[in-house]
């Protein structure tokens, strides 16, 4: 399968499966997509935008599972939407809770796959970390996720459902409920989010609507470790914030750490960070930077990334993730001397570069450590699929 749009082709393994009881997920349809099903079931036609209201109501809006308890619409259409229709959630497989409060679900879908979703809460706000794949076609080496086959792409609704579940978690339904601890959505989970153009988009239209889940989209941050080709497309389309996986300033290292830029190297990435729609001071593009231990971390990194933010006349801040190992990663985490010490020298460039602090490591829920199955590989099995991932990126060329 080609991804659309002007890039590599990249294969995705096979799309879900029908469910096997036949009935259709509302989860993750748009509002055309549910009418018609509505009309596919017998629903007559001149009625069916009305139940379709109704229900998007129920489910987006008061988070109802069960058609039963949608009490303004008649019985007998009740009845044939449980049998014609699911409402649902992922299966919770496993769910943790860090010593610091940040809490991790491993979910199961229907076909038997794995992802994981975590739920970051903090003084002023609480962010859910929603994943787009289950698996990643990028071999980012500091990376969990990355170590991993590409299983398939995530529906719109299995995106949508990762929200809807930690809404149920944290009892915050109706949906305009006030004082809510869900404030903001990153799609910084397992995947490449813009290899999954078309799902992350519709799942993302469904949590800015109104009327649905109703999240601004100055709350929502799509994050990309630099897939050129798609990024003004998810600006003019989506229109989120925009967060970049840079992590390196030279061709060497980025090559190394985060392969894609083989494809799309740091000048291109930078310029098309530029030209980002509705990019400004006030809506600055996040440049997530993973510190490694005598890998990106010297002052003299610290002073090419203010160069290179600075010729590209960025609207910009700076991320600074201190490393989260997980087992077999070949890299350790800079000093926390040497972290200040960078963050200081970006400062001073006049580019804000806070240091991030780590969430939910005793869970493995902190960045970069998110990875679906128990896997026990050795360095010589990451060597190799490592390998695998790049010869795929080369035979594309």
């Amino acid at each position: 399968m080609q991804i659309p749009g002007l890039i590599d082709p990249v294969p995705v393994a096979r799309a879900l499966p029908a469910r096997a009881d036949g009935r259709t997920a509302v989860v993750g349809l748009t509002r055309p997509e549910l009418v018609a099903a509505l009309v596919d079931a017998g629903i007559d036609a001149r009625q069916a935008k009305m139940r379709a209201s109704q229900v998007w109501h129920w489910v987006y809006h008061r988070g109802i599972v069960d058609f039963a308890a949608m009490a303004n619409i008649a019985k007998e259409t009740r009845a044939l939407l449980a049998e014609r229709f699911v409402v649902g959630r992922p299966e919770v497989a496993q769910a943790q809770v860090s010593a610091d409060g940040t809490r991790k679900w491993l979910l199961r879908f229907a076909d038997g796959n794995e992802a994981e979703t975590v739920f970051i809460p903090d003084a002023d706000r609480g962010t859910l970390c929603v994943s787009s794949q289950v698996g990643c076609t990028l071999n980012c080496r500091f990376c969990h996720t990355g170590t991993m086959a590409l299983v398939r792409n995530l529906t719109p609704g299995e995106i949508v459902g990762q929200v809807m579940l930690a809404r149920d978690a944290l009892g915050e339904w109706p949906s305009a409920l006030e004082g809510r601890q869900l404030t903001n959505i990153v799609m910084m989970g397992m995947g490449e989010p813009l290899y999954n153009f078309e799902a992350v988009k519709a799942a993302l239209g469904i949590v800015m609507d109104a009327t649905g889940l109703g999240l601004s989209k100055r709350r929502i941050t799509l994050s990309t470790s630099g897939v050129v080709p798609l990024m003004a497309r998810a600006g003019d389309e989506i229109g989120v914030n925009l967060a970049v996986s840079l992590h390196a300033v030279t061709k060497a290292v980025r090559d190394e750490i985060v392969p894609i830029n083989k494809r799309y190297g740091i000048d291109e990435l930078l310029a098309a960070c530029a030209a980002y729609p509705g990019a400004n001071n006030a809506r600055r593009i996040t440049f997530e930077y993973v510190m490694l231990k005598d890998k990106n971390d010297s002052d003299a990194d610290a002073r090419e990334l203010v160069r290179l933010i600075r010729h590209y006349r960025l609207p910009a801040k700076v991320n600074l993730i201190p490393f989260n190992p997980w087992p077999g990663s070949a890299y350790e985490c800079s000093t926390p001397e040497r972290i200040a010490r960078f963050s200081d020298i970006v400062f001073q460039g006049g580019i804000s570069a806070p240091v991030r602090r780590p969430r939910g490591r005793d869970i493995m829920a902190a960045c970069g450590q998110l990875k679906s199955a128990s896997e026990k590989l050795s360095r010589a099995d990451l060597d190799r699929r490592a390998a695998a991932k790049e010869a795929g990126w080369s035979a594309a060329a």
